[in-house]
């Protein structure tokens, strides 16, 4: 199928591409259609691409709605997400964050991905290169920042400053973050990591003082503001913030022995005896 003008996909909330790309490109393993398997050598038609995007947080590329997740022998994990007459399938995934039913935006995390990402592309239910697709979606992208715009949504944003105790580390932490996040996520997910009961404890009671102070639902519910919580629940959202970052550092320290490197090594010894 040919790419036309008409094709051109419509989105009120910008553009996104799938992944960030880390270091420079993001390797192609497989392109679409005729290929020779890179294993028994035999010819066969891929309904898809391969990129190389090990535990890579995968987004919404525009607005859309999750409307399958689900599990086989050839693809593993995967999820479907439509964009108007556009139906993206993405699979071989660690695990999927956007439920079934979810409405998404540019940019709304959908899954992590696993060794790699397999993804399929159908237009009015036929189907067409996937790298057509990303072409269109690059495209519009260029286009909107043309005009000014960064091709992303501008959401609506709680307007605090919340104070944590890592501000002086907020670079370093937020570095880590794009490295090791989709990599602490999964391992939650799948019991490779246990959250320490005292941090989760101290959640459960911090959420529930909160409902029962009527903290939340304070202004009207938004992607980036779920909650509703307003000023009021400023002190509150610091102790979360500063508990799930110290659980994030946490796991860097007992998974992967990384520390930040303002820690002295008295600092280091405390981090790895505490649970």
């Amino acid at each position: 199928m040919d790419y036309i003008q008409e094709m051109n996909l419509a989105s009120a909330s910008g553009y996104c591409m799938p992944f960030e790309e880390r270091d420079g490109e993001v390797k192609l393993l497989l392109g679409y259609g005729e290929q020779t398997h890179p294993k028994t050598g035999g010819k066969f038609f891929h309904h898809g691409v391969d990129f190389g995007t090990h535990r890579y947080i995968l987004a919404a590329v525009a607005d859309g709605v999750v409307t399958g997740i689900g599990s086989n022998p050839t693809h593993g994990l995967f999820q479907v997400t439509r964009y108007g007459k556009y139906e993206v399938t993405s699979a071989h995934l660690a695990r999927a964050m956007a439920p079934f039913g979810a409405k998404v935006k540019a940019g709304s995390v959908l899954a992590i991905s696993g060794d790699l990402l397999h993804m399929e592309v159908r237009y009015d239910g036929e189907e067409i290169n996937p790298i057509d697709f990303l072409a269109m979606l690059y495209g519009n992208l260029r286009m909107m920042r043309q005009q000014g715009h960064t091709g992303m949504p501008d959401f609506e944003t709680i307007e605090m400053d919340i104070p944590t105790d890592y501000d002086d580390d907020q670079d370093e932490v937020e570095e880590l973050m794009l490295r090791f996040y989709p990599d602490y996520l999964s391992e939650i997910g799948s019991g490779m990591y246990r959250v320490p009961e005292h941090t989760a404890q101290s959640l459960r009671n911090i959420f529930s003082l909160s409902a029962i102070r009527n903290y939340f639902y304070e202004v009207i519910p938004s992607l980036a503001n779920p909650l509703g919580i307003g000023t009021r629940a400023m002190p509150i959202a610091a102790k979360v913030q500063n508990l799930l970052i110290s659980d994030f550092l946490n796991y860097l320290a007992f998974r992967h022995g990384v520390f930040l490197s303002t820690l002295d090594g008295n600092g280091k010894k405390k981090d790895l005896t505490k649970r």
